[in-house]
């Protein structure tokens, strides 16, 4: 329950970005092409949850080192893991993997996988999608999605190669998101830039607030904050909720083979 509510926190920030196209096979639709300075392969980000004031758990979040082939596609392989820690693991064992295919220039999906496995709670999900007829299949389902729909990993990954440049405090932003076999519409709120304090040092963040469906996930819509890192990696650096049983918070504790400098404050 915990991962994938941190999940869908760290992986649906908002994106606006420059786009243009590469030239596909004869007579079928032109994907975007995605300018990425953000991230590689070989990308490891670790981070430690706490619950109140106890550590709970742990999560990682790792570019495979090799590109894979989607049809012609050359794709990055994203590996996301999340597990509970000491008395948590008594009372509510967390033990989750989620895994997304994503094209390596238009930064969109192609296999989404779920292993999850939470107390007594288990779901095994494969989701592929097809962004030439813009549709989405699971194994109980197959549903039109909007264009470029983005999964729960690849959200995060997408919304790294924003420019926010000419963002200003209080602009919303809307991404499309797939979960459950459903299309979830997020709106994402701008709020500045601030110093946060980490395992790593003090990083200058930039500051987002998501605004989901009240009931489904948070208690209400805006009660939900995010940090990534005030640079070209936008490496999230804590996200903290009030959620219907309490808080979560995530920090960012490591990280390994970043593209750019962090931005570390002076």
């Amino acid at each position: 329950m915990h991962m994938k509510k941190i999940l869908i926190a760290a992986f649906v920030l908002l994106s606006y970005t420059a786009q243009s196209s590469e030239p596909q096979e004869p007579g079928t639709k032109v994907l975007r092409t995605i300018q990425n300075d953000a991230f590689r392969q070989g990308e490891k980000l670790k981070f430690r949850i706490h619950y109140g004031f106890l550590d709970a758990g742990e999560a990682s979040l790792e570019v495979m080192p090799a590109l894979e082939k989607f049809g012609p596609r050359e794709c990055y392989r994203v590996v996301g893991t999340g597990r509970t820690l000491g008395a948590f693991d008594w009372f509510f064992k967390v033990r989750d993997r989620y895994e997304s295919v994503i094209d390596k220039h238009a930064i969109v999906p192609w296999l989404f996988i779920r292993r999850v496995k939470e107390g007594s709670y288990t779901k095994n999900q494969n989701v592929s999608f097809n962004h030439y007829q813009d549709s989405a299949k699971s194994e109980k389902a197959t549903i039109a999605i909007p264009e470029y729909t983005q999964d729960l990993v690849s959200a995060f990954y997408y919304a790294r190669t924003i420019d926010f440049a000419t963002a200003k405090e209080g602009d919303i932003f809307p991404i499309n998101g797939y979960l459950d076999d459903e299309i979830l519409p997020l709106n994402i709120k701008y709020l500045g830039k601030e110093k946060i304090k980490s395992k790593v040092g003090w990083i200058n963040c930039i500051k987002f607030r998501p605004m989901l469906s009240e009931g489904r996930v948070f208690k209400e819509q805006e009660d939900m904050t995010i940090w990534v890192s005030d640079d070209k990696n936008r490496v999230p650096v804590r996200v903290q909720t009030d959620i219907l049983v309490g808080s979560i918070k995530m920090d960012l504790v490591s990280y390994e083979n970043l593209v750019n400098e962090l931005s570390l404050a002076r």
